[in-house]
């Protein structure tokens, strides 16, 4: 990697965090599942980068979780070869009267493999780099002070594992790889006998809930009319909202709720809405709430120039959120990363619907999943394109399917989330029909988009397209469409721009009032107008500028390109 190329950029939030010397991401993780314990244990671990097979005999720097040994708010700012064993530890005591009867020990992300000890106690494994894992840590704690010990290592050139957007040789629509710890690691104490999990789901007025790890208990709900107390049992409740508020962009209203069984407490929250295809105006269309709703938004990589992965602070989320919302959008396509709870929770609070991408793995083919489908070879479905030849192999095949299931049970408690996406542009793709039906079985609430971009499946629930490099056109099609990539004008805004060498995009500009009357234009002339020609829903490329690519409403750094109000009216 030729370092002079790229320019050193912080967000406000990363050069605050780092002449602070505060420790990092001391939120509560998890908002939809909060109980009073909690034991952050983010900030300064030691750290070493060597053998994986065995615990190095010194651990000679320091590194600051949650971000990934390759980001600059790290401490260690460096990219490792594949299989390196990246080595943490951690000394942590137990506040006193922390304990209430076990202790569970939660990592929100470590990419790709992680191996756990306790007081030299082994706790067990986890595989895969977007998802959360936990282990009971209550019999290998003492009563004093505690060593954790964390050894992590990716695989990133194999493709078994998802790893989405990395590369080792990044460049292009290709960013720097990450690895290591990159979500918050926290403990709580639960009862013996304790809540795992809540989910809600609404039908009109009616409202199911499903209670995982309690069999019976109570529900309080918090309403704008009052106070309801439902009781549960084998795990389920029922009950009716008076006049429901529904969720929605507009108005993102969430019911709190505390749900009680036994010893244990939990604090949560739920919204009303609903999600559904009908026919209006003589088309297939997105629904939301039983209306036509023309889901807005842009693509959002989540990706920051000074933690990679992981923002400088949570509120980065809701800075761009808000950004967004001020230019006109209603909707994030998450794309190819699955983020930290606190994104979603932010999204559910501000209303911002989520398009959730899954994150892909196997091999991608430049010819096969780009070029041919550039000049026009995009229409055949994916039995023909992909025999699967890049999944022949099983565990590869596995290991997306186990991660489509860990993704829809980190998200399906958020109703900002409206929609999923199996597969993107090709990559990775196999077997879409099976796919769909694997998800659908998982989740039948929401919308799912099995190939985005092109080979068509014949199980999907839209018609999904992207157009860069040509007018927008409605094709006839009986399912609803959605234009889930367009646009992806550059502007390189000076003194703001990672790769100074470089640019990235699919039509550029070099003067900014240019670049942003072409963006209304685009909007105005072809996607606004298409609305009534069956368009249902239209991403933008993107939120903010990645590295080389320099087609963001945003720069990397997170300033605004756009200095004119809005550009969706």
């Amino acid at each position: 990697m030729e370092k002079h190329e790229f320019a050193e950029l912080w967000t406000d939030a990363g050069l605050a965090l780092r002449d602070s010397g505060e420790g990092p991401w001391q939120e509560y993780p998890r908002p939809s599942l909060r109980r009073e314990s909690y034991l952050c244990l983010n900030g300064e671990w030691e750290f070493a980068a060597t053998d994986a097979s065995r615990e190095p005999a010194a651990f000679d720097r320091r590194i600051t979780v949650p971000f990934p040994p390759e980001s600059r708010l790290s401490g260690i700012a460096t990219v490792f070869p594949d299989g390196t064993g990246l080595w943490y530890r951690r000394r942590f005591t137990l506040p006193e009267g922390f304990c209430r009867g076990r202790v569970i020990l939660h990592f929100g992300a470590a990419d790709q493999t992680a191996r756990v000890w306790l007081n030299g106690k082994p706790l067990g494994s986890h595989e895969g780099g977007y998802s959360h894992f936990s282990f009971d840590v209550t019999d290998a704690l003492t009563a004093g002070e505690n060593l954790l010990t964390v050894c992590v290592t990716d695989e990133l050139d194999s493709h078994i594992l998802p790893y989405g957007k990395q590369k080792h040789k990044r460049g292009g629509m290709w960013y720097t790889p990450v690895s290591g710890i990159w979500q918050t690691v926290w403990a709580e104490s639960v009862p013996a006998e304790y809540i795992r999990d809540i989910l809600f789901e609404t039908r009109g007025d009616r409202v199911f809930a499903r209670i995982d790890g309690a069999s019976a208990g109570k529900i309080r709900v918090f309403t704008p009319g009052g106070e309801l107390s439902v009781p549960f049992s084998d795990g389920m409740a029922e009950f009716t909202l008076d006049s429901p508020r529904l969720w929605s962009p507009e108005d993102p209203y969430l019911y709190r709720a505390e749900v009680t069984a036994g010893e244990d407490k939990i604090r949560t929250y739920f919204a009303v809405r609903s999600l559904e295809i009908k026919t209006v105006g003589g088309f297939l269309r997105l629904c939301l709430n039983g209306k036509e709703y023309f889901f807005c938004g842009v693509l959002d990589q989540g990706y920051y120039p000074d933690g990679i992965f992981t923002p400088a602070s949570p509120s980065l989320f809701e800075d761009d959120i808000t950004a967004m919302k001020a230019l006109g959008f209603n909707t994030l396509r998450k794309h190819i990363k699955v983020e930290p709870e606190l994104f979603y929770y932010a999204c559910d609070r501000l209303g911002m619907v989520v398009f959730q991408d899954m994150v892909n793995n196997g091999r991608y083919s430049f010819l096969r999943d780009t070029a041919l489908p550039t000049i026009g070879i995009k229409g055949l479905p994916d039995r023909r394109m992909h025999r699967d030849g890049r999944h022949r192999d099983r565990r590869t095949r596995e290991a997306f399917m186990r991660g489509m299931e860990e993704t829809v049970g980190a998200v399906r408690r958020h109703p900002s989330v409206c929609y999923y996406t199996i597969f993107n542009e090709g990559w990775g793709q196999f077997c879409g029909d099976d796919a769909y039906r694997r998800l659908r079985a998982l989740d039948d609430t929401r919308f799912i988009d099995t190939a985005s971009g092109w080979f068509r499946c014949r199980e999907s629930d839209v018609e999904s397209l992207h157009v860069y490099f040509k007018p927008v056109k409605m094709p006839k099609s009986q399912r609803p469409i959605v234009l889930s990539e367009f646009g992806g004008y550059s502007y390189k805004l000076p003194g703001h721009a990672y790769n100074t060498e470089k640019t990235y995009g699919y039509r550029f500009f070099d003067d900014p009032e240019k670049f942003e009357a072409a963006l209304r234009r685009l909007f105005d002339d072809e996607i606004l107008p298409a609305r009534g020609r069956g368009l249902s829903a239209a991403i933008y490329t993107q939120l903010s500028d990645v590295e080389d690519e320099t087609n963001g409403l945003l720069t990397y750094d997170r300033k605004p390109k756009i200095k004119h109000g809005k550009i969706l009216k």
